[in-house]
Parts: C-alpha cells; structure tokens; sequence
C-alpha cells in the first residue's frame, strides 16, 4: 500500500509538470510575448543565445534612405530553417519601436508593444527561411532607423537583435 502510494503521487507529480510545461511551450508557439517587447529576448525555459554576429539570417531592405510616410520593404533571409521570430524597426536616436508594418507573409502576425502594428511575430510554428514585410514609415521624421529581428531556431536556440544596415532619413538638415 505504502509503494502504490509513492507510485500515484509521483505519477501525480509528473502529470502536473508535464501540462505545466507543454502549456508554457504552446503559449510561446503562436508569437512572442509582450514581455520580449523591449529586450526582444524569448522568455522561454534555459535558452541558450547565440552571438549575432555568427548567425545565419540577414535582414535587409532594397533602399537605404525613406521619407516620412513612405513604405519600405524588408526582407529577412536564412540559410537555416528557424520557427519563431520577432521584427521591429527602431530609432538610432534612441532605440525606441517606430512605425508600423502593413504587408505580413503568412505565419507571422502584428503584435502592438507601443502602437497597433510596430512589431511583427510568428502565428504558428511551421518552419519559416525567407520572410518579406512591408514598413510604413510614421508620417512625422523620426531619423534614422535600423531593423531588428531575434530568431528563434528551436525552443532552446536562438539568436537576439541581429540588425539591418542603417535606412537614413531623407530630407533631413
């Protein structure tokens, strides 16, 4: 009696840890979570991050400067096939999220971490290599910007804040 006791309660114990775990998988596998908003960092169990400067996937656009408003195509290019992401555009002057996407591919999804539409994330977790999005550019100048993407590999793998080339702003004194 006492051994089939031992036996319920670590079958117990085990259940328990098992859903605990397989709910904090799926809750990372339909996007980042808003608390990666300013860090861009996964907030997944023992990760292990990965220099940006030894990884396999370039972000980059077909112009290198923009006027206020306008919209700017970004391509995001790996020679691995990776699960999740997390794509922002942010401000050289200080760091901060500016514009909005408007032309997603599929398996990716908006995510507002200051403004409806400032930073891109996957919806599901189908392996993905080449991305393109569209930017629009806030109507106001903001200066210079630079792309950010963190790529996720595998739940334990990833790769934070690679960078595009800098897209200056056009018309500026």
């Amino acid at each position: 009696m006492e051994d089939g006791g031992k036996a319920h309660t670590a079958i117990v114990g085990w259940a328990c840890t098992t859903l605990c775990l397989v709910s904090y998988v799926a809750a990372f596998s339909q996007g980042a979570s808003l608390s990666a908003c300013s860090d861009m960092m996964p907030r997944h169990l023992r990760v292990q991050l990965h220099s940006s400067n030894n990884n396999y996937v370039t972000v980059h656009t077909n112009i290198s400067f923009y006027f206020p408003g306008d919209k700017v195509p970004v391509t995001v290019r790996s020679t691995r096939d990776y699960m999740g992401f997390m794509l922002q555009a942010r401000k050289i002057s200080n760091n901060e999220i500016a514009g909005t996407f408007i032309f997603l591919p599929p398996g990716s999804k908006l995510l507002t971490c200051f403004e409806d539409g400032d930073t891109v994330t996957h919806s599901d977790k189908s392996l993905k290599r080449n991305l393109s999005f569209i930017w629009k550019a806030p109507d106001q100048p903001i200066g210079d910007i630079k792309f950010f993407i963190s790529i996720v590999q595998s739940y334990f793998v990833y790769w934070a804040k690679i960078e595009s080339a800098v897209v200056a702003q056009g018309g500026q004194n």
